[in-house]
Parts: C-alpha cells; structure tokens; sequence
C-alpha cells in the first residue's frame, strides 16, 4: 500500500503539471506552501553559515557537509512541526526519517535519486496528513520542488557531493530522476520543443525558466564537460 501511495502520489502530480510552463502556475500560495519554502529558505542559509572546509582531499566530499546536516538532524523537528496543525504534531516521529535522508548521507557525503524519493515520500505523507492539499499539487511541483532542487544543486557544488550510485545508461543526470518525469509532462504537445534539440549546446539554457527538464539539462551541462552524448548518455 505505501509504495502504490507514493507512486500514485507522484502520478497525481505528473498530471497536474501537463501542458503548464512554469510561468503558467500563478496564484496565491498556501499557507503550507509558504511555509515549505520558508523551511528550503533556511536550509539554503546554512548553507552559507557553514562554508566548505579547505582542507578537500579528493574529487568529493568535503567534510563540512556532515556539520550542515547534523544540524539539520537537529533542527528537524522544529521544522517539521511549524507545517503541522497542534493534533498532528505526533506525526514528527515518522516524518523526520524522511525529511532528514532527503538531503543526502553525511557519512559517505553522497546525494542521489534515493534521497530525492525521500523528498517525495515526505510530502506525500503531508498529503496523505491533509496538510497538502489537492489544489497545491502543480505549485507543489514546478514552485516547491523546483526550489529544492535549487538547493541539492547548490549542496551539491558547495559540498562536492558524490553521486549515489552510478547513473550508467538510464539517466541524464547522476543526481535527480523526477525533474526529467515532471518536466516531461510539462513538455507534452509544447508544440515548439523536439526531443534531438535539447541536447543542442545552449538550446537547454534557454528554456531553462520556462521549463524544468530543460532547467535540469542545463545544470548538467554547467556542471559536466564535452559532448553532451557522452556525458548524460541514455
């Protein structure tokens, strides 16, 4: 039951963002909503409070890292709860596991689909609570998780986060699968975008504002070098 929740989760917001380029979500956020992005807000800040160390031995992993999410292990239960109505406080419990391995591992200092799942899983459980709303499904994605994805790729460069596996033949980016599932709905019957452009040098860029498959390919290729066939195969 909990997996066909979560993929049926997922599915529902697939749908909701069909045919709509980012611009096209407008509108009064909710209140949770507000609040999601204030919590991403704070954890950007960290961030800035907690500067890579100079001591990096390696292609990844800067040890830094580990501070930024001890404390947001710490912090976690603050957070969580500012989203919850007074009876529901008790839910903390189960949702800080999610929340906090949505970020990556700070042992191994890695980052990847996984942990984008537990992002995902976290807020399905906030729906499946009745704090998220039917209505804040497209927001939920192309404003919400557009803005954690903003993170993890700042995470990312900051603190040289190894990707979680190897990606090999079955994706376009070592780190994140939804942006591409999300952004290709957003791209149905778009009428102006043909899959062989988009690994065109520049044609992503863009697009980038407009849609978020197209955000996600150029950072791959801000962050990757060469033919873009060789660096994000499929």
């Amino acid at each position: 039951p909990a997996y066909e929740d979560l993929m049926g989760f997922i599915l529902a917001l697939n749908d909701s963002v069909k045919r709509k380029q980012n611009s096209e979500v407008k509108g009064e956020l909710s209140e949770v909503l507000k609040q999601l992005l204030s919590i991403l807000d704070t954890l950007r800040q960290w961030v800035d409070e907690v500067p890579p160390e100079d001591d990096q031995v390696g292609r990844f992993g800067n040890k830094a890292y580990r501070k930024w999410h001890e404390r947001l292990v710490e912090r976690c239960p603050e957070l969580i709860s500012a989203l919850l109505p007074e009876g529901l406080v008790g839910a903390v419990v189960e949702l800080k596991a999610y929340f906090t391995d949505a970020f990556g591992n700070s042992r191994r200092i890695d980052y990847g689909s996984g942990h984008e799942a537990n992002f995902l899983a976290f807020l399905c459980c906030l729906c499946k609570l009745g704090v998220i709303k039917q209505s804040d499904s497209a927001a939920l994605v192309i404003v919400v998780f557009q803005k954690y994805l903003v993170l993890m790729r700042c995470l990312q460069k900051t603190y040289r986060m190894e990707p979680a596996g190897s990606q090999g033949v079955w994706g376009l980016d070592d780190y994140q699968f939804a942006p591409f599932l999300f952004g290709s709905a957003q791209l149905v019957d778009n009428g102006i975008i043909e899959p062989g452009q988009f690994p065109t040098e520049g044609f992503a860029e863009r697009y980038a504002d407009d849609y978020m498959f197209m955000s996600a390919v150029a950072f791959n290729c801000e962050m990757k070098t060469g033919p873009f066939a060789e660096h994000s195969n499929v």
